[in-house]
């Protein structure tokens, strides 16, 4: 079974020279030195401050590709557009957590309910003993 943590990992490692970047991507090179001043895209840097992109940075590339070639929008308009991407796929982080937390509390407040029920229906004979106790049944009343 595959983790996803690895293979988000793996897109994010830095493995293509500007050249193979700008193949994959369908650009020329400088054209990802344009979109990285105009902070499109961040590829890392190598000691020897050589650019080195990622498959995620390939995808994006390719995005961008997509959005002023096929949709005509401007860097204007795709500057916006992943910014509003970025900040839904991390909404979208942070609603997983919140519901990772309200499950962990739903199973904290079902215990504690479940401890209250049977605290309710044990009746302490002595510190070391208990009985069930089980409520009586109510009379119904004959007039119905």
């Amino acid at each position: 079974m595959t983790d996803h943590r690895d293979e988000s990992r793996d897109k994010d490692r830095p493995v293509y020279m500007i050249g193979v970047a700008a193949d994959l991507a369908g650009v020329h090179p400088q054209t990802l030195r344009i979109y990285e001043r105009k902070r499109l895209v961040q590829p890392q840097r190598t000691q020897g401050n050589t650019r080195l992109y990622s498959e995620a940075d390939i995808e994006r590339l390719r995005l961008i590709q997509e959005l002023t070639q096929s949709e005509g929008i401007n860097l204007a308009g795709v500057t916006r557009i992943l910014e509003l991407e970025d900040e839904r796929a991390n909404l979208i982080i942070e609603l997983r957590y919140m519901r990772e937390e309200m499950m962990r509390y739903k199973r904290e407040a079902d215990k504690a309910e479940l401890v209250a029920i049977r605290r309710e229906t044990m009746v302490p004979l002595r510190d070391d003993m208990a009985i069930r106790y089980q409520p009586k049944a109510k009379k119904q009343n004959k007039a119905q």
